[in-house]
């Protein structure tokens, strides 16, 4: 007898996250012996903790396909972060009896290592409480550090989006360089790790455009030698091109840009750290200087995201339903690199005890010895996820992105309001 299964979406939202949405549910209707109804969670776990479910049976065939080119979160998402099991245990025993309200014995849980840490515990507690529950994890972060897998659904379209932002934005600069700005300085996203600066360096090349200078987190600023380097490149070519990371710190390890606030999941809140280094530079040097913050507009440019990451998010939903039929419990699908040049990849698992708030940095030897750029090394790994175009169609001249209606089914269980 099929039992019916519960998708959500958790944390920042990408341009791809909809296609593995798109794969979960193409999934569960091909195996309906085992899957009855599969419900999405309205603003991620949120609805499962309201009781807030919306029936993806009654998405039509257009629709589901049109989840494959539209970004964010087309069912909602939410950072919110369950709290201690140990001390809380109210919020998973709230999840456990929606779940057991609407014969729900399949749980999709799509986001990065937090996301993870809430399946596995879901996992466990289900078990404990005489209700086994399916928890397998779909991979999604823009921040590509998850652990184990060779890379993250969310990751090739931004890093697409910020190698062609920096692409362009070196033309311009180049061609006003003479009586105009001398410093550009594009802050991205990135908290902890640099994937997504390490990704502008893809924009480098024989025509010496791309950064010239990229500021990682994992390397703390030297401002003396910073400092020197934008001297040094103004003087040789006119001008200089600056990518830095939000998360890049000072040499006392501090964040350039820290706020002293935290979010919902306890990470730190950023405030800029563009605006911090064009501060830097003018006081130094004063140049004039522009600089800009790609924040939302990075992960939600579906128009221009990678067909690789748009494959391996479809793909990945799928086999994540998959695993779940065949009876794997917190599991998370990986992509498994087989090959660089042509670009070759499968699909693997990994046990959600090992993805759990676990982050993977740039590695030492993505980055040069001086710390301002990538390697050769790094362009192997990071070339081949930004590959293939997968442009949404277009109404008007506007993508023609799908909005979804979001109705909630009757609820069955009492108002729930400890969030």
């Amino acid at each position: 007898m099929p039992h019916n299964a519960f998708y959500a979406q958790s944390g920042g939202v990408t341009a791809v996250i909809n296609a593995s949405a798109a794969g979960v549910i193409a999934e569960c209707r091909a195996h309906s012996d085992a899957i009855g109804t599969l419900y999405a969670g309205r603003d991620g776990i949120l609805g499962a903790l309201t009781e807030e479910l919306i029936d993806t049976h009654a998405l039509t065939d257009p629709q589901l396909d049109a989840l494959r080119y539209t970004p964010a979160g087309a069912f909602g998402s939410c950072r919110y972060k369950l709290k201690s099991l140990e001390q809380h245990r109210a919020q998973y025993e709230r999840l456990i009896d929606v779940f057991r309200a609407h014969d729900i014995r399949y749980f999709f849980y799509n986001g990065g290592g937090d996301s993870q840490d809430t399946a596995h515990k879901v996992s466990q507690l289900s078990e404990a409480m005489g209700f086994p529950i399916t928890c397998v994890g779909v991979p999604k972060t823009m921040d590509n550090d998850l652990p184990l897998t060779d890379c993250c659904p969310g990751f090739g379209s931004v890093a697409k989006y910020a190698a062609v932002s920096m692409l362009e934005a070196s033309l311009d600069v180049a061609s006003m360089q003479r009586t105009s700005t001398k410093v550009f300085v594009m802050e991205v996203m990135g908290r902890h790790a640099g994937w997504v600066a390490a990704a502008t360096g893809l924009a480098r090349d024989e025509r010496g455009l791309g950064p010239d200078i990229i500021l990682f987190p994992e390397v703390p600023l030297d401002e003396e030698r910073f400092l020197a380097k934008v001297n040094e490149t103004v003087t040789q070519r006119g001008f200089c091109m600056i990518a830095v990371s939000e998360g890049a710190k000072n040499a006392a390890g501090e964040f350039l840009s820290s706020t002293g606030n935290t979010d919902a999941f306890g990470h730190a809140q950023l405030g800029g750290a563009a605006p911090v280094v064009v501060d830097m530079i003018k006081r130094h040097s004063g140049y004039k200087c522009h600089w800009a913050v790609c924040d939302y507009l990075q992960r939600s440019a579906r128009h221009i995201a990678s067909q690789t990451d748009v494959d391996q998010a479809f793909a990945l939903g799928r086999a994540a339903v998959r695993y779940a039929v065949h009876g794997d419990n917190a599991v998370m699908p990986i992509i498994v690199r087989d090959a660089d040049e042509p670009y070759q990849w499968h699909i693997d698992k990994a046990p959600l005890r090992e993805v759990a708030n676990v982050e993977r940095c740039l590695p030492a030897d993505y980055i040069t010895d001086d710390g301002f750029h990538i390697t050769g090394q790094a362009r192997r790994y990071l070339a081949p996820l930004i590959e293939g175009e997968a442009y949404p169609p277009y109404r008007q001249g506007l993508p023609a992105y799908e909005v979804l209606d979001k109705a909630i089914v009757a609820k069955r269980c009492p108002d729930f309001t400890e969030l």
